[in-house]
């Protein structure tokens, strides 16, 4: 490992596509190979041993590629893994975490909605979050929804008609932000804000991608100025599933520079 290395980033599937772009945009130097554990997806309604089982095999295969650090590019994954993985592994751990402490500082009186996986909403780390920043915090658990995103549906009538119902009982009343909790969301971002217009919605990716960059930073593991960075997109799913994370990213056959 050393500073041309390449940076492993997982997911229970494409969300975690909005991370990578992001990573690309900050830091375009770098190596990523991202891994979409689709085959698994979702992790969201699966237990805290299912997870961590899903994610350590997936770990095992990106570690094969020499990474100088992982990221995980899921919500329920940093939930439910993090803290077991930066016990056994000797690079940085990344992990996400729902935007709670800038959506509190925009609270004016009214609800901060997070829309997250049942197991995000469920899990300690989200716990600890919210008694630090979530006094106005209400959890909307979106199951289902990542599926959108992974069928590339982000303007059907049938999403139209989820977060309808979703949203029925917030729209008629005052909501100061709302904080995409999954990185699935990301990409509903639009179909988010066709029901709230004037509300900030907020999402975790660019803390994420600016601690990982403090982080290479501090050990030296930046690539170098004059390097050429490259994307590696992989599935555990089928030939249809890397299609999708594929078109998520816009990037076509073969692997190209970023």
């Amino acid at each position: 490992m050393n500073a041309r290395s390449p940076i492993g980033m997982l997911d229970s599937g494409a969300g975690g596509i909005s991370v990578l772009k992001q990573a690309v945009s900050l830091m375009p130097r770098e190596h990523y190979i991202f891994y979409g554990d689709q085959l698994n997806a979702p992790y969201g309604t699966k237990s805290k041993e299912e997870v961590l089982a899903l994610v350590r095999s997936a770990v095992r295969l990106l570690l094969a590629s020499d990474i100088k650090a992982l990221v995980l590019a899921c919500n329920t994954a940093t939930a439910k893994a993090a803290k077991e993985l930066r016990a056994e592994l000797s690079i940085p751990v990344i992990g996400m975490e729902p935007a709670l402490k800038p959506a509190s500082a925009l609270y004016r009186g009214g609800a901060i909605l997070v829309m997250a996986t049942p197991g995000t909403l469920s899990s300690e780390k989200y716990s600890l979050l919210s008694s630090q920043w979530g006094e106005h915090a209400v959890s909307v658990p979106c199951p289902g929804l990542m599926e959108f995103v992974e069928r590339g549906d982000f303007s059907s009538p049938a999403l139209h008609d989820y977060l309808q119902t979703l949203f029925s009982t917030w729209q008629a009343r005052q909501v100061d932000a709302i904080v995409l909790g999954c990185t699935h969301y990301v990409f509903l971002k639009e179909a988010v804000r066709r029901f709230f217009p004037a509300v900030p919605v907020l999402d975790g990716n660019e803390g994420t991608v600016l601690q990982l960059r403090r982080v290479l930073a501090a050990r030296n593991l930046l690539c170098p100025e004059t390097q050429s960075g490259t994307v590696r997109i992989l599935s555990s799913g089928s030939e249809e599933h890397l299609a999708v994370l594929r078109q998520l990213y816009e990037l076509p056959f073969p692997e190209q520079d970023a």
